[in-house]
């Protein structure tokens, strides 16, 4: 083992443990902030429920195992009828990617990257590709096309823009000589 995949290891697992002590605070909070509800026979209608399957997400520290904790919440919404549920504002329920790697995919893709080399090129760096196939990478160049395509179709005309022009020269300077 290279002492960069050591040190990528290290940086890894310190992430990985970062994250499971967030979930569970998370998770322990919720729990507490109900911690007074309690059903007919005393028994406490938000509790922990074990954790939820093991998944990779992935992030800039490359991808990073999580077993997210499981909430039981039996409190019921008197207005829809529906029950509550838990859901954690650091990983949502169905996350695969953190929100950096969402911005820097179509960065990459704009610059060039093909969709079957995704996968290879985020592996050098991240230690995985974590998911991104080139049918997945596929999937969300159809997004962003979608995205953009929307965005220059948008109706503009109530909209005014205040702008500014600048035109300049730039000239490279040599700190010895004298200015030119």
């Amino acid at each position: 083992m290279t002492a960069r995949s050591l040190l990528d290891e290290i940086v890894r697992d310190g992430a990985r443990q970062m994250l499971a002590a967030a979930l569970q605070a998370e998770v322990a909070a919720y729990i507490d902030r109900f911690a007074d509800q309690v059903d007919e026979n005393g028994h406490r209608l938000v509790v922990r429920n074990g954790s939820h399957h093991q998944r990779d997400v992935l992030t800039a520290a490359g991808a990073v195992t999580v077993t997210a904790p499981r909430v039981n919440d039996k409190r019921v919404d008197p207005d829809s009828g529906e029950r509550q549920r838990f859901a954690s504002a650091i990983l949502p329920a169905w996350a695969r990617k953190s929100p950096q790697m969402n911005e820097v995919l179509p960065l990459l893709y704009l610059h060039g990257l093909s969709t079957s080399d995704f996968g290879p090129a985020l592996e050098q760096f991240l230690g995985s590709g974590a998911g991104l196939s080139a049918a997945s990478i596929t999937r969300l160049t159809a997004q962003w096309q979608d995205e953009a395509k929307a965005f220059g179709e948008r109706d503009l005309s109530g909209t005014d823009f205040v702008y500014l022009w600048v035109d300049g020269i730039h000239l490279k300077v040599r700190l010895e000589q004298e200015k030119l």
